[in-house]
C-alpha cells in the first residue's frame, strides 16, 4: 500500500505594504482630520512663537486682543488642543492591530516586521526632531510602539483597565513627578523658592529659543531647538507620554473589536460614544477655559494657585481631550454611512494616507515661514491669522495628495519607510503594480 503523502505546510505569504484596494477609507479620513488639527494645534502654540513668549507678555497680548483672535484662541482651548493628537495617538494603536491582523493571517509574527518599522520611524524620528524641528512625534511613538507587542495577547478587558489607569492616573503622577522637589521641599517657603527658580530656568531657555527662532541662522536654530527639547520639552513629553500610549490601547482595542471594518454593524456604539463623548468633552474642556479667565482677571497666578488644583486639573484635561476626540471620531464614523458625506468627507483620506509626508512637509513649510532663516514670522501672527494660515496649507495638501497619489502608490517619505522596513524598494509608480496606468482611486 502506498503510503499517504505527508501534508505540506501551506508557505507563508511575503510581507509586503498593504494595497490601496486593502485600505480602509474611514481610517484614511480620519487620519486626514487629525493632521489638520495637529497642524493648526502646533503652528497656534509652537511654530508661532506663542508658547515661548513670557508670562506677563502672553497676558497682556491676551487681554487686549481682537474679539475674532479672543473667540478663536478660545474654540481652539476647547476644540482643538490635545484632541487631535489624540485621535492620532488611538489610530496609531489601531494601525498596530490591523497590521497584527494582517501578519496573523500571513501565519508569521508581526515582531520582526513591526520592530524594524518602529526603528526606521524612529531615526526618521529622531532626524526631524534635531534637524528641522524639536516638537516631534515620530520618535515618541516609535519609543512608546515597542510597548504594544507586550499587549498583543492581552484581554480586551485588560486593554481597557490599562487604559484607563494610563489615561486618567498617570497625568497625576505625571504631574507629581514634576512638583516632587518642591513638594519635598523643607518648608513651603523653600518649595516656592524651588518654583520660582524652576520657572525662572524655562523662561531663560525659552528666551534664548525664542531669540534663535528670530534671527538666527539655520544652525542657531538647530543648537537652541535641541537645547530646549533636552531642558524643558522632554521632560513634559516624559511625563506624558504614558497616558498617550493609554490611547494607544484604546486604539488595539477598538481594533480588536473591528468597529471600524465593520461600522455598520456598530452604529448604536458610535451613537452613544458621540453623546457621551460631548458630555465629557464640554465638562473636561471647560475647566481649562475657566483657568483661563481667572488667570487673565489676575484672580490666580502662579504663586497663588492652590497646590491641589494642577493635580485635579491634569486627569480633567485628558477626560476633555477624549470626550472631543470621541466627538470627532464617533461624528465621521456616522456620517460616513451616508454616501454624499462619505464623497465629501472621503476628500481627507489621500492626505491621510500620506500622513508622514505631509506631517513633515508641514514642519519644512512652518520653520520656513516663521524662523529667521525663512521669512522671519515668528510671533507676528495672531491666533485667527495661524489658524487661517493652517487652513490654507492643509487645503493645497489635500489637493497635491490626491495628484500624487493618482500617479504613486506611496507619498515620498512612505515610501522610504517601507522600502527601508522590507529591505528592498518598493514599486512607487501605479503602473508598476498594476501593469497599466490606474485610476484615481475614489
Amino acid at each position: 500500500m502506498t503510503p499517504a503523502p505527508s501534508p505540506v505546510a501551506a508557505p507563508r505569504a511575503e510581507a509586503r505594504p498593504i494595497d490601496s484596494s486593502e485600505r480602509l477609507a474611514l481610517l484614511d479620513t480620519l487620519r486626514g482630520f487629525a493632521l489638520c488639527g495637529v497642524f493648526i494645534s502646533n503652528v497656534f502654540m509652537w511654530f508661532s512663537g506663542r508658547a515661548f513668549l513670557p508670562r506677563e507678555q502672553m497676558l497682556a497680548t491676551m487681554a487686549s486682543a481682537s474679539l475674532l483672535d479672543t473667540l478663536t484662541t478660545q474654540a481652539c482651548m476647547l476644540l482643538v488642543f490635545g484632541k487631535f493628537i489624540t485621535i492620532f495617538s488611538f489610530l496609531f494603536g489601531l494601525g498596530f492591530s490591523v497590521q497584527m491582523g494582517r501578519a496573523e493571517e500571513r501565519g508569521a509574527s508581526i515582531t520582526p516586521l513591526y520592530s524594524r518599522r518602529l526603528g526606521v520611524m524612529l531615526v526618521m524620528g529622531l532626524t526631524h526632531l534635531f534637524l528641522i524641528w524639536y516638537g516631534d512625534i515620530l520618535s515618541t511613538y516609535a519609543v512608546l510602539g515597542f510597548g504594544l507587542l507586550l499587549f498583543r495577547r492581552r484581554t480586551e478587558r485588560t486593554l481597557l483597565i490599562s487604559a484607563a489607569v494610563l489615561v486618567f492616573v498617570w497625568p497625576i503622577i505625571g504631574t507629581l513627578i514634576l512638583k516632587l522637589p518642591q513638594l519635598l521641599a523643607d518648608t513651603p517657603e523653600a518649595g516656592a523658592a524651588l518654583a520660582k527658580a524652576a520657572t525662572e530656568r524655562d523662561a531663560g531657555f525659552k528666551a534664548q529659543a525664542l531669540a534663535a527662532f528670530s534671527s538666527g541662522s539655520w544652525l542657531d536654530v538647530v543648537r537652541e531647538g535641541g537645547r530646549f527639547y533636552v531642558f524643558d520639552f522632554l521632560p513634559m513629553i516624559l511625563a506624558t507620554m504614558l497616558a498617550t500610549f493609554g490611547r494607544f490601547l484604546l486604539g488595539l482595542w477598538a481594533g480588536r473589536r473591528r468597529l471600524f471594518h465593520d461600522a455598520p454593524q456598530h452604529l448604536g456604539f458610535f451613537r452613544r460614544l458621540l453623546g457621551w463623548g460631548v458630555v465629557a468633552g464640554l465638562v473636561g474642556s471647560s475647566v481649562g477655559l475657566v483657568m483661563q479667565q481667572l488667570m487673565l482677571r489676575k484672580i490666580l497666578t502662579p504663586e497663588t494657585v492652590p497646590t491641589w488644583v494642577p493635580f485635579a486639573t491634569a486627569p480633567l484635561r485628558s477626560l476633555g481631550e477624549l470626550g472631543f476626540a470621541a466627538v470627532y471620531v464617533s461624528s465621521i464614523t456616522l456620517l460616513f454611512q451616508r454616501t454624499t458625506w462619505q464623497k465629501l468627507l472621503g476628500l481627507l483620506a489621500p492626505v491621510g494616507r500620506m500622513a508622514l509626508t505631509n506631517y513633515l512637509s508641514q514642519s519644512v513649510m512652518s520653520v520656513l515661514f516663521f524662523y529667521g532663516y525663512g521669512l522671519g514670522q515668528v510671533t507676528k501672527l495672531g491666533p485667527a491669522a495661524c489658524v487661517g494660515l493652517c487652513v490654507a496649507v492643509f487645503c493645497v495638501q489635500v489637493a497635491w495628495s490626491h495628484l500624487w497619489l493618482s500617479r504613486f502608490r506611496f507619498g515620498p517619505a512612505e515610501w522610504v519607510w517601507r522600502s527601508l522596513t522590507y529591505g528592498k524598494a518598493q514599486p512607487m509608480r501605479r503602473d508598476d503594480v498594476n501593469g497599466h496606468r490606474a485610476t484615481v482611486p475614489a
